[in-house]
């Protein structure tokens, strides 16, 4: 029997981006497709992120993680199940938002449980402030959807109030089983 050559191994995926790959992001050359692009902020160890990707392969998506702990234990977790389809970035995802994303392009943001900051004084940490739903409006796609969960009731006033009255948003019911947090 002739020798078989041995398979060429599978490089992981380029999970983690460094901020360099971010000027003048284009999502085409970002992920090397023209697919849809789906952005979860707030990614935790990446769960939410590692389900959606696996069950939407046509489909990019880029997570982003402040905490250099979830960052890292997000990207393993996307290399050790080989999903090509998901970039992960640790920044701030405010300014991310403001300076990097593309106006007009994301099919659907995520964003659950962010952090209340529930100290008066720590209020102006707050991800959900005025300037940031202007600026993530303006990154998705006309019919764009975006998801928002959180279990701290002042917070969710405060979220409620803002998305519902910004000019650009309406509410939608929530119909879609698989588009939020199980």
């Amino acid at each position: 029997m002739p020798e078989q050559p041995l398979p060429t191994p599978t490089p992981a995926p380029p999970v983690p981006v460094h901020p360099d790959e971010l000027e003048n992001l284009r999502w085409s050359a970002f992920f090397g497709n023209d697919h849809p692009v789906e952005l979860e902020i707030g990614i935790g160890k990446g769960g939410f992120l590692l389900r959606r990707a696996r069950a939407y392969p046509q489909r990019n998506f880029l997570g982003i993680e402040w905490s250099n702990e979830f960052y890292r234990f997000a990207v393993d977790r996307m290399q050790r199940w080989n999903v090509r389809n998901v970039r992960i970035l640790r920044s701030d995802a405010s300014y991310f938002v403001r300076a990097k994303c593309p106006r007009d392009s994301l099919l659907a943001l995520h964003v659950y449980h962010p952090d209340p900051w529930p100290k008066r004084r720590h209020h102006k940490r707050r991800l959900f402030q005025k300037p940031f739903v202007d600026v993530a409006a303006a990154c998705l796609i006309p019919g764009g959807r975006w998801a928002v969960q959180t279990d701290h009731a002042e917070y969710f006033e405060i979220i409620r109030d803002l998305l519902l009255n910004h000019p650009e948003l309406e509410p939608i019911p929530f119909d879609d089983p698989d588009f939020g947090v199980a």
